[in-house]
């Protein structure tokens, strides 16, 4: 196995010390300012730009094909750029307990985060970490949204570029730029990395030491060393922070801190290709270690092909063979790299396909574990609530958890005598099991960790999600709505959480006969269908089911939320935001008006062309009335929450109207102009499939609309990520090529030989199974047999009519 050793000195004078910059180190008369969610002063950044040089590990030779008809020609971009002046870590911190002054401050590097030096040693040293040789924990931190004006700039450019770009294609300029586009990232760029207008967060990773010694009073030394990053993969950092803070122990002083620092930086990531939202959600529900491999090559041969040109034309070329510098990753869901600090290559592995919502290391399974197997074992019931306990008194600790979220409830994980960075955790699985790649606004009002003298400030944010160690807060339920009990696996319902509103989403169900919550139905049946997702759950997890397939099922169950959401308002209310109804059925509903009903029904060709439905599918419409009765409570609570309505901004930005980026979709508009191709929703129509018993004309019509609509890179990237691997990937959609209509096969044939030569899709295809390549094998050979027939009959049909004397 190769190595590629792609090094590049630091350009920081590390002999003197006038180019670098200060630390500030701390004072005993530092004030207190407002506590806001940890909330620091804006101040202009004091982080020169760092250069990129690092050693860069190789790991596989690529066996995907170089050229194919969905490979990308434009130039990928990375997702840290070689030459960015964004810096991996922005500031060092540094704090100790001192025995009368309390916890203080002795560094900050390059400069000071904010001046309020207590509140943030008071969260560098957690509770009762004096009892314990080590600990880990994590906080967040507000810098205010005063960014530079080079960002600012940066921002507004890629608008007016997005705009441009967007005119150009409504005026029918751009025909081929459009066609590139559709095969590279530039989409997921616009729609994904700039859709957040709000600053990112400042992630901080601590560790903290205790180290005896008898010298000193109470006889040990208590030191923590915080890394601060806009990263959200911060805890690779861990192996650094354990060297660094031992370095800081032996040499308490600034040099110190700038030697991480510069390493930090140093890594180079410039190799990592930026994907899509698609490209994303579909790589983070799959387990194939090749997948979007392609991404990576074309990101080698740019740096390759950049290498030639800056080559001097005259440098001679060396007689014996290059070696390899460059190789594509054993696995692309990590990105491998190495820090060089202290003269110490240390690996790390950054993830390449992160959501919005997911912080650092966690494991949904263990939250899932923790709480789920004493339930199962010796269940309790929970106080009736009807946000949270939407099947009962015996609803699942993990349902409980995400309605509690979902309608703001607040949540607070206590971990008595555990170590904090085990309810911080804790927290952060708990945003990211809410979220399901789909939502967010969590992490935002998230607190990892926080004590008892931050209470007053911790009330004021509505619908936190906040880990204590200390067991004061279960005494006082006035704090919290819902509280996670770690080492009793135990959750409660808070005696003081407030009431239920009445709403007209609840009481429409009740006026039509369907009760939202009865005790003699909770032992019978689930209507919401959350007690057999749990019992999926766990089944996969007894059966040693990956972290990535959990955590699909629930992005799964979140994206199943939205959509019975956006049934329920369109039932109730008569229209939702959450969703966007197809032309076709407007148009139809403007015209049953006016024109009467057809004498006969539509042709297979016709009806696929008017293919009607969105949104969820029942099986019948009295399992959808059961099912919105049983969900009511807990959508109308989420229906005035944060990520509700982020979740109407991102549906909203996803779906802007051509001519102007920033109008929503008018539906006039899109009426007025003829469409490209039909729009269908491809998880109605994959639910269809999956769901109901289809007539082979319904069934047809389907598989007609979704291969004229799959034609292009993303809307086959959109296909995929409705048919996950975990789901039984294209499954349904391959039982099309045993249709009884001859031009319903050849149609599925067509969709999956595109899907076959997709860079993704061909993963797809592949663990279709032997029954699959069989059917699409003859499916080819029927269609190559019919055109040679047809080629065949139109040669020799005017031959055979003259040379026939009967016919004279």
């Amino acid at each position: 196995m190769t190595e590629t050793l792609v090094y590049r000195p630091h350009p920081v004078n590390v002999s003197g010390h006038h180019d670098r910059p200060r630390s500030t180190s701390s004072n005993s008369g530092s004030h207190k300012s407002a506590f806001s969610h940890y909330k620091v002063s804006s101040q202009s950044s004091l982080v020169p730009p760092s250069p990129r040089g690092s050693y860069r590990s190789s790991q596989r030779v690529s066996t995907v094909y170089e050229d194919g008809p969905y490979r990308s020609s434009k130039r990928l971009r990375s997702q840290y750029p070689l030459h960015s002046s964004e810096p991996h870590v922005e500031y060092i911190l540094v704090a100790s307990f001192d025995i009368d002054r309390g916890p203080i401050m002795e560094h900050q590097f390059p400069g000071a985060i904010s001046p309020d030096e207590n509140m943030l040693a008071e969260l560098m040293l957690p509770d009762q970490t004096h009892v314990r040789p080590q600990d880990w924990t994590m906080f967040f931190l507000h810098k205010d949204s005063g960014a530079s004006e080079d960002e600012a700039a940066e921002r507004e450019a890629r608008r007016r570029q997005r705009e441009a770009r967007r005119r150009a294609r409504e005026a029918g300029e751009a025909a081929d730029c459009e066609a590139a586009e559709s095969a590279d990232d530039s989409g997921g760029d616009e729609s994904d990395a700039d859709d957040m207008e709000s600053p990112p967060l400042m992630y901080v990773l601590n560790l903290v030491n205790t180290k005896q010694d008898s010298s000193v009073k109470r006889g040990a030394i208590v030191k923590a060393m915080a890394i601060c990053t806009r990263h959200s993969f911060l805890h690779i950092y861990k192996p650094l922070l354990l060297l660094a803070l031992e370095d800081y122990f032996k040499s308490p002083t600034p040099d110190t801190l700038e030697l991480l620092y510069n390493a930090l930086n140093a890594m180079d990531l410039s190799l990592m290709p930026r994907l899509s939202l698609l490209e994303r959600h579909i790589l983070q529900a799959s387990d194939v270690k090749d997948m979007f491999v392609e991404k990576f090559e074309q990101m080698i041969s740019q740096r390759l092909a950049d290498e030639a040109l800056a080559k001097a034309p005259d440098a001679p070329e060396s007689p014996t063979r290059p070696e390899q510098k460059y190789s594509v990753p054993r696995d692309t869901h990590e990105f491998e790299s190495k820090i060089v600090y202290n003269s110490i290559p240390i690996p790390v592995k950054i993830p390449t396909a992160l959501s919005p919502e997911t912080v650092g290391d966690f494991s949904l399974i263990k939250l899932v574990q923790v709480f789920g197997n004493l339930h199962l074992s010796q269940p309790q019931p929970f106080a009736l609530h009807p946000h949270l306990t939407t099947s009962g008194a015996f609803t699942h600790p993990i349902i409980v958890l995400i309605n509690a979220m979902l309608t703001q409830k607040r949540v607070i994980f206590l971990g008595h005598n555990r170590p904090s960075g085990e309810v911080a955790e804790a927290v952060l699985a708990a945003c990211a099991l809410a979220s399901g790649g789909v939502l967010r606004g969590f992490t935002r009002h998230a607190f990892p960790y926080t004590d008892l003298t931050k209470i007053d400030e911790l009330l004021k944010v509505p619908g936190f999600i906040a880990g204590v160690t200390n067991p004061a807060f279960s005494y006082h339920p006035e704090w919290w709505d819902l509280l996670c009990d770690l080492p009793s696996g135990r959750m409660k319902i808070s005696s003081c959480i407030e009431a239920a509103p009445v709403t007209e989403g609840t009481t429409y169900f009740q006026q039509h006969g369907h009760s939202i919550l009865t005790h003699k139905d909770l032992h019978h049946s689930d209507a919401t269908g959350d007690g057999p997702f749990m019992d999926d759950v766990s089944r996969s997890i007894t059966s040693r089911a990956g972290e990535s397939i959990i955590r699909a099922k629930f992005r799964a169950y979140i994206t199943k939320f939205t959509r019975i959401a956006a049934a329920f308002e369109e039932t109730v209310y008569g229209a939702s935001n959450l969703t966007v109804i197809p032309p076709t059925e407007v148009d139809n509903a403007e015209a049953t008006a006016t024109t009467p009903a057809p004498a006969r029904p539509m042709s297979l060709k016709t009806s696929s062309k008017n293919l009607k439905g969105h949104g969820y599918v029942w099986p019948s419409d009295e399992a959808k009335t059961r099912e919105l009765a049983a969900s009511a409570a807990r959508i109308e609570g989420w229906r005035n929450t944060r990520s509700y309505y982020a979740f109407i901004s991102d549906l909203a930005a996803h779906s802007q109207d051509p001519v102007s980026p920033t109008s929503p979709v008018s539906m006039t508009k899109m009426l007025a102009r003829a469409p490209t191709k039909p729009y269908v929703d491809l998880y109605h129509s994959l639910s269809k499939l999956r769901t109901l018993h289809l007539t082979p004309t319904e069934a047809g019509a389907i598989y007609l609309a979704l291969e004229a609509y799959c034609t292009d890179y993303e809307s086959i990237l959109e296909l995929l990520e409705m048919a996950p691997m975990s789901e039984a990937g294209l499954f349904f959609v391959a039982l099309g090529l045993w249709h009884e209509d001859w031009r319903v096969r050849e149609a599925v044939t067509s969709l999956l030989d595109r899907v076959r030569q997709h860079p993704a899709g061909r993963v797809f295809f592949n663990r279709l199974g032997g029954w699959a390549t069989m059917g699409f094998n003859r499916r080819l050979q029927e269609k190559e047999s019919r055109l040679r027939a047809q080629q065949h009959e139109a040669e020799l049909g005017p031959l055979a009519l003259d040379t026939d004397p009967r016919r004279s």
